[in-house]
């Protein structure tokens, strides 16, 4: 999981702001590369038209925020997507921004809109130079399993009533780090809507016998899964892949869960754990998944 003790890694093996921004700074535009015609110096990029607005709404708990993409020429599936612990941010909206490319109404939310509204961090170098575990850490507390089935709930009926959304087809939903298991626990908090959840390099999946325990809910779901593992998460907890493989079996789901050559924070262009390659890979494998289970 992303702690602050890789935090300490990271800044031991000399990531000084920076280069932790540099690297963000290109990773993310890397990541939202529109498709390409042609060939050679005569490509021309090219992207559908998208619309983006900053909105709120309310939810059993407050006020909700967040961000909203999405393509102008119709109705598109919804997709809610949690960020990791460092929230809204403009690679976040990026990443949002290169799924709304490819025909999804992409919302996503400010998992600490109990506290606070809007960003709160430039980028995880933001995060990570300016005491980010520490000020987030009561907003974090409040973000129980019950809360967030209450938070997509509210979000989805949100996102269903928007005319951007193709409230016929199945909701996705995705999440990073701190935000993977708030995919399965929206899937089981709104399972007649959610059929397709992606978690990347999650930490928390599998909390041994609590009944809200991630891997515990998979019953509960409608959901097709990608559970996407960071190879030194697995290596702390190798048989964590078998129980979520298991699970799922047991709860009749299908997953694909696979550990993947990155290590924690690998998907994220702003992370000094990014790997282009595995990204590029994890970002297929989503689009499969909602191509299949969106309907």
């Amino acid at each position: 999981m992303c702690d602050e003790e890789k935090l300490a890694r990271w800044a031991r093996e000399g990531l000084n702001r920076r280069q932790f921004g540099a690297l963000g700074g290109m990773a993310a535009l890397a990541a939202c590369t529109p498709v390409e015609s042609g060939s050679g110096d005569d490509r021309e990029a090219t992207l559908p038209a998208m619309a983006e607005e900053a909105v709120a709404f309310e939810t059993p708990d407050g006020t909700m925020d967040g961000f909203f993409v999405h393509p102008v020429s119709g109705p598109a599936p919804a997709v809610l997507f949690w960020p990791d612990i460092a929230g809204i941010r403009e690679v976040k909206r990026n990443m949002a921004r290169r799924l709304a490319g490819q025909g999804y109404a992409v919302f996503v939310a400010n998992p600490y809109y109990r506290d606070v509204a809007g960003q709160q961090f430039e980028d995880f170098a933001d995060f990570a130079a300016n005491g980010g575990f520490q000020k987030v850490g009561p907003w974090r507390e409040k973000l129980t399993p019950e809360a967030i089935m209450r938070d997509a709930a509210a979000a989805v009926a949100w996102l269903d009533a928007q005319d951007a959304v193709d409230a016929e087809r199945g909701v996705g939903t995705q999440g990073y780090c701190m935000g993977g298991p708030f995919t399965m626990w929206s899937a089981a908090g709104v399972p007649g809507r959610v059929r397709a959840a992606a978690s990347f390099h999650g930490g928390g999946l599998v909390r041994g016998d609590d009944p809200m325990s991630p891997h515990n809910l998979l019953d509960e779901t409608r959901a097709s899964y990608l559970v996407a593992i960071a190879q030194d998460d697995a290596a702390e907890a190798p048989d964590h892949k078998k129980i979520l493989r298991e699970a799922a079996k047991a709860a009749g789901r299908p997953a694909e869960v696979e550990v993947y050559a990155g290590d924690h924070g690998w998907t994220v262009p702003d992370s000094p754990a990014y790997v282009e390659a595995e990204a590029e890979r994890a970002w297929a494998n989503l689009l499969e998944l909602y191509k299949e289970a969106l309907g």
